[in-house]
């Protein structure tokens, strides 16, 4: 096999988009320390930050907790550039690899990402030439290696691609609930990265933390297979068992969420035959909950005069049904529809067009209604 960026990178990555916080809100420094001297210690290596995780504050204390306190050559630091997130010009979104730089002190960067590529993103990076800027950075030495973070439909990421070969790596949300999901695509997007030659990032793998708290069902059938394993190991071993993924970031948010995962992954052994059997089955029971059997196809949309988020309402409304967890869905409710810019359930005015168009015959006013008191509260 040919080899890949990455490939004798530790498997686990630190991820620094949900640090600890203190009562006042504020990242707790302190703690954050302890859990990066923890990582290192049992040779990690990789850490991820964002231009825009916790306001900012991500890249200030991964300054203060890593960069100030550890050796340039024994991390690889990476950071990311949202040109759609406020940037109204291309020299405001170009600034914002300089600020990465001041926030975090790091010199350069060794892996380095536009942020959140799909939907009605890319198109900025485009506007504003990011690519090429990007790419003269590389050539200066200030990134080591250039890729990109995406959201969206395999198609969309196989157009990228193929626009943009000259792109590294490819950090893709995967994890076995998500694997064969319509909204997602996970397999069908990684099956494209690996297509063009690109080996992956892995984020999500636990699923925003849904997957360390799955259904009872799913908690059933990985204790009977192995009592001693944590819940939300089976989830990060399976994305890192994958072939061609340079690394799986874990978003830890706790002391004790960096001892679970260093437990297992310190010395990371890939999923065994038996094993993978045993997430096909949770995934199965996954897909036994009574969901909205909506498949993403945005027929309904099109036709919408109130221009609701109809598939990312049911969305979210799925991922209360299957995790009972309502604080995580109504977030996702929030993205999907204030934003992307789409109106909410609430503002359905029934007048049935969505119904006629959709191919599940899914009885979209009803549940838009069931969904508005649920998420809108």
């Amino acid at each position: 096999m040919e080899r890949y960026l990455g490939e004798h990178m530790p498997k686990l990555g630190f991820g620094l988009m949900r640090l600890p916080t203190l009562e006042d809100g504020h990242i707790d420094v302190e703690q954050t320390k302890e859990m990066v001297d923890l990582y290192l210690e049992a040779g990690g290596l990789y850490f991820d930050t964002a231009y825009g995780y916790q306001n900012g504050e991500s890249e200030c204390t991964i300054r203060k907790a890593l960069v100030e306190r550890y050796p340039r050559d024994k991390f690889m630091l990476a950071t990311k550039l949202p040109a759609w997130a406020g940037a109204k010009t291309r020299e405001e979104a170009e600034q914002m690899l300089a600020t990465s730089l001041e926030r975090t002190g790091a010199g350069y960067f060794d892996y380095y990402l536009l942020h959140n590529l799909g939907e009605s993103r890319t198109h900025f990076f485009d506007d504003y030439d990011i690519w090429n800027f990007l790419q003269r950075k590389k050539e200066e030495g200030v990134i080591r290696h250039l890729g990109f973070s995406f959201h969206d439909k395999a198609a969309v990421l196989d157009e990228i691609l193929t626009a943009h070969p000259e792109m590294e790596f490819v950090q893709l949300q995967i994890n076995y609930a998500d694997w064969d999901d319509a909204n997602v695509e996970s397999r069908k997007c990684y099956e494209v990265a690996r297509k063009h030659g690109k080996p992956v990032i892995i984020m999500e793998p636990v699923k925003g933390g849904t997957l360390a708290n799955p259904p009872e069902a799913v908690k059933e059938l990985f204790q009977a297979a192995n009592p001693a394993a944590s819940v939300a190991s089976w989830a990060i071993r399976f994305a890192a068992s994958l072939d061609g993924v340079i690394t799986v970031l874990s978003g830890m948010s706790n002391v004790e969420q960096m001892k679970d995962n260093l437990s297992y992954m310190k010395e990371f052994k890939p999923l065994t035959p038996e094993e993978h059997q045993v997430v096909e089955k949770a995934r199965q029971v996954l897909a036994e909950f009574p969901t909205i059997p909506c498949t993403a196809c945005a027929y309904c949309m099109k036709g919408c005069p109130k221009s609701i988020a109809i598939y990312g309402t049911f969305q979210a409304m799925n991922l209360y049904t299957m995790y009972d967890d309502l604080k995580f869905a109504r977030s996702k409710y929030s993205w999907n529809t204030e934003g992307h810019g789409w109106a909410k359930a609430s503002e359905c005015i029934r007048c049935g067009a969505c119904e006629l168009v959709c191919p599940q015959h899914i009885h979209i006013r009803e549940e838009l209604e069931k969904a508005a008191k649920v998420l809108e509260g």
